[in-house]
């Protein structure tokens, strides 16, 4: 992977958050394209739970400070960075006062989703490639983890269409069993629709359930990963019929070669 840009998006990254498959992976991953000589970017949601003193965070003043028009609302979009310590590896923050200011991640303290977590869905993909740009930095390939990070591919290949910066840019992303019961709100397809995104190619989004956001990923994605060893049904039967390359589940300890392999002969090439 050397001298390759990957950037990676996720919903969650150690050390910043608890360890999950999620989190562990979207680190294992980058500091393995670091080791390899590859160029990486890390971002995630600056949630209100992650300790800015203790991880050092710090806001980036000159890739701060424009407004994303989020369902007709202007919304200040934030971006705070720290470093992995012993890694020289960097992590942007994506941050908002009004959708990750909250003590908590996803779910309130009696586990119920938080009834915008499909704006903050809509801001984190806007944020990233709006900061991305501002960085003027063209990745290979973009690796997408996490369902709160799943709408990065539509509004890349849709919204962002024509933006030049990502022309070479492939979209690999990951599916694990991390999801939830019930689903987002039900005006997350009108919101999508607010950005002149045609309602055919978000029409799973009438019901955002868990699986059918993740189905419109695969739908936008160049390659996917099965990143648990078990996943739904219904997404299992999507993914073999996506006629995408698919990489399937690898253990944690022996993922490098494989996720190697895969990036060169399936993405890239």
């Amino acid at each position: 992977m050397k001298d390759k840009r990957i950037l990676y998006v996720s919903s969650e990254v150690v050390p910043y958050l608890p360890e999950t498959e999620i989190s562990s992976m979207s680190f294992e991953a980058p500091r393995m394209v670091n080791k390899q000589g590859g160029q990486i970017r890390i971002f995630m949601p600056r949630y209100g739970n992650i300790n800015e003193r203790r991880h050092q965070l710090h806001e980036v003043i000159r890739l701060s400070g424009i407004n994303l028009v989020i369902n007709d609302l202007d919304m200040p979009l934030i971006i705070k960075v720290a470093s992995i310590p012993k890694e020289r590896i960097q992590v942007y923050f994506i941050d908002n006062e009004e959708y990750f200011k909250r003590k908590a991640t996803l779910t309130d303290e009696n586990g119920k989703l938080f009834d915008d977590n499909d704006e903050r869905a809509i801001f984190f993909a806007k944020g990233v490639i709006e900061t991305v740009k501002k960085l003027n930095w063209a990745p290979d390939i973009i690796h997408v983890h996490g369902w709160l990070a799943s709408l990065l591919p539509l509004y890349l290949k849709e919204y962002y269409k024509d933006e030049p910066l990502f022309n070479e840019s492939k979209i690999v992303t990951s599916l694990y069993n991390q999801s939830f019961d019930d689903s987002l709100n039900k005006e997350m397809m009108n919101k999508i629709k607010f950005d002149n995104i045609e309602e055919e190619a978000i029409k799973a989004l009438e019901t955002p359930t868990y699986n059918n956001i993740m189905k419109v990923a695969v739908d936008y994605s160049d390659a996917l990963i099965v990143g648990s060893k078990e996943l739904p049904n219904e997404l299992q039967d999507y993914l073999k019929n996506c006629e995408k390359p698919v990489l399937e589940y690898q253990y944690p300890d022996e993922f490098a070669e494989a996720y190697t392999t895969f990036y060169n002969t399936q993405v890239l090439s």
